[in-house]
């Protein structure tokens, strides 16, 4: 098997950037050791729980995923709450997880051949057993075959009963035995091979190869079972990069300055970035490089008034804010009133007061206010997301065809609402983050021929990193595998200031 690797890095925050539905960090265990080396309250009342394993808690996490139709985020988080693992068990736990949803198609691809009556008659939770020991073999290197082995038939006894742990031996030691039938034929069509050794649906990899070609959607792939790098966005209202930087370094933390965004910091060791001080006192917030670049492109200026249109839960809201120095206006929109407060209490941790939170559909901003009254816009818009896979792999297997252009509807009516609110001489920015070319730069074309008030910057990207991924009709499509990031297109458009 290729792209064999060591075990990913799981700081639970490299989990999520963010943005709406994003990986939430799981919980961190409770409990610690006074001065004198005592065990606190929290420790105590752990040592007189059950104990829970990262494996049987994986198995549960992905059965109910598989049969209720949970969200593999929500529910590990909460299930990570309750079982309060040690911070090894819990990064454990949390690799199983989304490494066997990332490499679904591919694990099941060689379970079938050695499971006598086939994975679609098994049980749920025997399934996911099965995936999550054929995961550790292929996938991770720390974790002896035998041990591995040893560990899911105890589990299979706990879980179940004799007949189906002796499948599972039966099964896990078979495939020890002929481990070299675990290959990926090399005479499939592209199609079929690259989603079968990338683990990605085969609708979606023919897509890719008929959007970018062969290789680009292969590199696509690749990257997208990648872990995602940890990258903070400084709050320069309070600190700069380098003064922060500093002081993580004081602490043991390995970090570097972003390359694409001024404002953002590579943590590459330094533990959960969202349980620092830093973080409770406001100096940085956990986001991907990509999202960072949404707000340089719209580029607000202190006293102006800017509209966030899908605003939840706030990053790229307080981004602007910081940008702004929070001095002036943004109204930050969100659809659902329970996410206003999301937004609110971003701006709270972060000292920042010039946010006002505001409850709505989008798609009636243009009746709740008067026309060219923004210096500025954001639309952050709805989307597909399949630029955020290796955040989010449970993306692949639950997306469709149908569902691009549904969202695609969308986007253009959403568009078409919000453009009249612009002032003449302002700047719209639309952004997703996915990289499917009919919710981008189809759609940002599509919009500039049916609004000629509005033209493309094609300039907004020289001179940066980003200049060399070919800009077009002033957007950027940033592929997963060009900087490490997240997928995401970017399109910074003017109003013709002589209307």
């Amino acid at each position: 098997m290729s792209e064999k690797r060591s075990g990913r890095s799981v700081d639970s925050s490299s989990r999520g950037n963010g943005k709406q539905n994003r990986r939430p960090n799981p919980g961190k265990p409770g409990g610690s050791r006074d001065a004198g080396g005592s065990r606190t309250s929290g420790e105590a009342s752990r040592s007189q729980r059950p104990k829970t394993s990262p494996r049987a808690l994986a198995v549960k996490v992905l059965s109910a995923v598989e049969q209720d139709g949970a969200y593999s985020n929500l529910e590990l988080n909460r299930r990570l709450k309750e079982a309060e693992l040690s911070p090894a068990d819990a990064g454990l736990a949390t690799e199983l997880v989304y490494g066997t949803i990332a490499r679904l198609n591919t694990l099941d691809y060689f379970l079938e051949r050695f499971v006598a009556k086939g994975m679609a008659k098994l049980q749920p939770w025997v399934r996911s057993l099965l995936r999550i020991s054929v995961y550790q073999m292929l996938y991770l290197d720390r974790i002896p075959e035998h041990a591995v082995v040893s560990e899911a038939v105890n589990l299979a006894k706990k879980l179940g009963h004799q007949g189906i742990s002796g499948m599972v031996n039966g099964v896990l030691r078979n495939m020890i035995r002929n481990r070299d039938e675990l290959r990926i034929p090399n005479d499939l069509p592209a199609a079929e091979r690259i989603a079968l050794e990338h683990s990605h649906p085969l609708w979606m990899v023919k897509r890719w190869i008929g959007q970018y070609g062969e290789e680009t959607a292969e590199a696509i792939c690749k990257a997208n079972n990648e872990p995602p790098a940890v990258s903070v966005r400084v709050n320069t209202t309070m600190t700069t990069r380098e003064k922060l930087m500093h002081e993580m370094e004081s602490t043991g933390a390995v970090v570097e300055p972003s390359r694409l965004s001024p404002d953002g910091i590579l943590v590459r060791s330094g533990g959960n970035m969202a349980l620092t001080s830093w973080y409770r006192d406001g100096l940085f917030s956990v986001q991907d490089e990509s999202s960072m670049l949404v707000a340089e492109a719209v580029a607000p200026e202190e006293g102006q008034t800017v509209l966030d249109c899908c605003a939840a839960p706030g990053g790229k809201t307080a981004h602007m804010a910081e940008k702004m120095q929070d001095r002036g206006r943004i109204i930050a929109n969100d659809v659902h009133a329970h996410k206003r407060q999301l937004i609110m209490d971003q701006a709270d941790r972060l000292g920042l007061s010039c946010i006002d939170a505001v409850t709505g559909d989008a798609l009636d901003l243009d009746e709740r206010y008067p026309h060219a009254s923004f210096d500025r816009i954001l639309l952050d818009a709805p989307c597909s997301g399949l630029g955020v896979i290796r955040r989010k792999p449970d993306v692949k297997w639950t997306k469709s065809p149908e569902d691009i252009e549904d969202i695609s509807g969308l986007q253009r009516e959403l568009l078409d609402r919000v453009a009249p609110l612009l002032k003449p001489g302002g700047v719209l920015v639309y952004s997703t983050c996915t990289i499917e070319p009919a919710e981008n730069e189809l759609m940002v074309a599509d919009f500039l021929k049916r609004h000629p008030e509005y033209q493309a910057v094609d300039s907004a990207w020289t001179g940066t990193e980003m200049e060399k991924w070919n800009p077009v009709n002033g957007g950027v499509q940033i592929l997963p595998q060009y900087a490490h990031s997240d997928g995401f297109f970017i399109a910074r458009l003017t109003r013709a200031a002589d209307e």
